[in-house]
């Protein structure tokens, strides 16, 4: 029967007697498990990023655009050409099936006025239901009302990069700005949102009436035209039901025939969401599989290491032979010695690994998650890896004859 306390005293005596050696052979254990945590880290960190970026834009979304303007044979791009207007939303919202909510808008940049100060921003005309398509929450004043969109009224609701920038510390509650030239009363303040995935400022932005912005902000040669209808449908399962109807219904609407090309784009958000989230995941992964491979190549100096240690110390192995050691003692204090430098090795790479992560997350602004199950995985994969590693020194070591074994010089 193997005594495994006094093996395991003797694999440890043998690192220590050699301890630099035990040190720099655990070195790639210790870099490959501290790659995985940090790659781990951004990798899911980036991957969380995006798809709450892909959130804050709001479930289950259609965005209609017009079609593209064509001059002198070149396509100028989706939404160039104006074909959707606030009665094409209308319809959509009193026919379509599916749909939860619409908002028509449009936008341009302005320059808004206040006092003595001043701020060029993107103002969108659109009405109540875009703020919750789109996930805006409103956090002082109020939201507009149905009357707001009928009357043609000059009210805004500004985002918080707007009001610091135009108020400071002021409420901006019943304040009056100017957009270009028109008055504004400021009915309301939005939530922070922070960046996009894009980088862009969610929260730079002022919101009016699309009335009054078709007739009191935004200069067009298309009175009653919308740039984007956004549509809300009630449920992910009714999202390829509202995209049937609402196909059907623009193209009734716009007198297109059946061999006529569309003058409008229906995009559903949600599979362009479900991409994004999939390609994010796949390259957490990806950076995983990467940093593994570090783990693979200090397992390959483990077993090096301790095939050249079965050599130097062929003579002790004899002597144990001869004193009355069995071949399976020799093995298991081999494989206790490899994975040992393999588990101490992941230990320290699992310290390095977190603080590296840490000091990514400090100085190169990125978002890292530093999860239970990567730090897990990584200990046992190098556990295993140590195991795998001395294997074959182990079962070399047990072949050994007693008799050889001690005439070797």
């Amino acid at each position: 029967m193997i005594d495994f306390k006094s093996t395991l005293k003797m694999a440890i005596v043998s690192l220590k007697i050699n301890k630099m050696r035990s040190m720099l052979t655990s070195l790639g254990i210790i870099i490959g498990v501290g790659a995985v945590i940090i790659m781990l880290a951004i990798g899911s960190g980036t991957s969380e990023k995006i798809i709450r970026d892909m959130e804050s834009m709001g479930s289950n979304l259609l965005m209609i655009r017009s079609s593209s303007a064509t001059s002198g044979g070149v396509r100028m791009g989706s939404g160039t050409k104006p074909t959707l207007t606030l009665k094409d939303a209308e319809t959509i919202e009193n026919n379509a099936n599916g749909v939860l909510a619409v908002a028509p808008y449009s936008a341009e940049a302005k320059q808004l006025t206040y006092g003595n100060q001043n701020w060029s921003t993107s103002v969108a005309g659109t009405n109540a239901s875009y703020l919750f398509i789109r996930n805006y929450e409103i956090i002082s004043g109020r939201n507009f009302l149905p009357e707001d969109i009928k009357n043609n009224t000059k009210v805004a609701i500004v985002g918080n990069t707007v009001a610091t920038e135009l108020f400071g510390d002021m409420d901006p509650i019943n304040k009056t700005i100017r957009i270009g030239n028109v008055p504004f009363k400021v009915i309301g303040l939005l939530k922070i949102k922070g960046e996009s995935g894009m980088g862009m400022d969610q929260d730079d932005l002022v919101f009016i009436p699309i009335t009054t912005a078709q007739k009191k902000v935004f200069g067009t040669d298309f009175p009653g035209t919308v740039k984007m209808i956004n549509v809300k449908a009630q449920s992910e399962e009714a999202l390829s039901i509202a995209q049937s109807d609402i196909y059907d219904i623009l193209r009734r609407r716009h007198h297109i025939g059946k061999t006529q090309d569309d003058d409008f784009e229906i995009r559903n958000l949600a599979e362009m969401q479900e991409t994004i989230k999939s390609s994010a995941k796949a390259m957490s992964v990806f950076l995983g599989v990467i940093a593994s491979i570090s783990l693979i190549v200090g397992g390959i100096g483990i077993m090096n290491i301790m095939l050249v240690s079965v050599t130097e110390r062929t003579k002790e192995i004899g002597i144990r032979m001869a004193i009355g050691a069995k071949a399976s003692d020799i093995r298991i204090q081999f494989l206790i010695e490899s994975f040992l430098l393999s588990i101490s090795g992941g230990l320290i790479g699992v310290i390095l690994g977190v603080m590296g992560a840490q000091i990514v997350h400090i100085i190169g602004k990125m978002d890292i998650v530093i999860s239970g199950f990567p730090i897990i995985l990584s200990l046992s994969v190098s556990g295993l890896i140590g195991i795998l590693a001395g294997f074959y020194p182990a079962y070399k070591a047990s072949l050994l004859n007693p008799i050889d074994a001690l005439r070797y010089e």
